[in-house]
């Protein structure tokens, strides 16, 4: 029997890696100075370093540059506290500091350290130090001292990049003109640009075609009706 309609296909979960590599970060007017400061950062003129923005405007993809610069690490929350205690000067990469679930106390003793011997602390965080939910003001005091650097990404050229870059990670070719269509349409957030990019793949790949400008057209169809069902907070 024909169908006017073509088959859709199962989609996989290809489990695709996002870069982090130095050559795959975006630069723009909006991040450089921050990106700046990560590749200097041997000449840091203190150890502690803040980097905040929304999310996914790069904050975890610069920390992940500078791990590879400096030799330094991410460390999980459970692993503050007993880093405070062995001292040393490796560098420590502290991701979404303030949602992380870090002991406070802890963390006021690992910057304490950082500060005393010089070793190198970046923090990330998605809200600026003043609406940190400390009981105290002893962290949010040291995190004060810190370099400060935010980065955004809400201009049509970097949200146009970020595109590129997501679906260059997926190994999807996309026309340029596809993405300024999408560009113009879309709520202007990074955010929005995974959800985006990801829904468009695996929209793309159930329908067996390329990501067209009717398939964008249907993703940010199917995007607006689902915010419009989110609850409100």
């Amino acid at each position: 029997m024909n169908s006017d309609k073509s088959p859709e296909q199962l989609v996989f979960d290809l489990n695709y890696k996002t870069s982090h590599a130095l050559a795959d970060f975006i630069v723009t007017e909006a991040n450089t100075l921050a990106f700046d400061h990560i590749n200097n950062w041997a000449r840091w003129p203190g150890p502690l370093t803040l980097v905040s923005g929304p999310a996914k405007s790069g904050k975890t993809h610069l920390a992940r540059i500078w791990c590879e610069l400096s030799g330094g690490r991410v460390c999980e929350a459970g692993e503050v506290e007993g880093l405070a205690q062995a001292g040393g000067t490796d560098g420590i990469v502290l991701d979404d500091v303030e949602r992380s679930g870090i002991d406070e106390r802890a963390l006021f003793h690992l910057l304490n350290q950082s500060m005393r011997d010089n070793r190198p602390v970046l923090m990330t965080a998605r809200t600026p130090v003043a609406e940190w939910d400390f009981s105290s003001d002893d962290v949010k005091s040291r995190a004060r001292l810190a370099a400060h650097f935010s980065v955004l990404a809400s201009d049509d050229l970097a949200l146009c990049q970020m595109f590129a870059k997501l679906f260059d990670d997926r190994q999807v070719v996309v026309d340029p003109a596809i993405i300024s269509y999408l560009v113009a349409r879309m709520e202007r957030s990074p955010s929005e640009v995974f959800e985006l990019a990801d829904a468009l793949d695996k929209l793309a790949l159930k329908r067996g075609k390329p990501i067209s400008r009717s398939v964008a057209a249907e993703a940010l169809a199917a995007r607006a009706e689902q915010k419009q069902s989110e609850p409100e907070f």
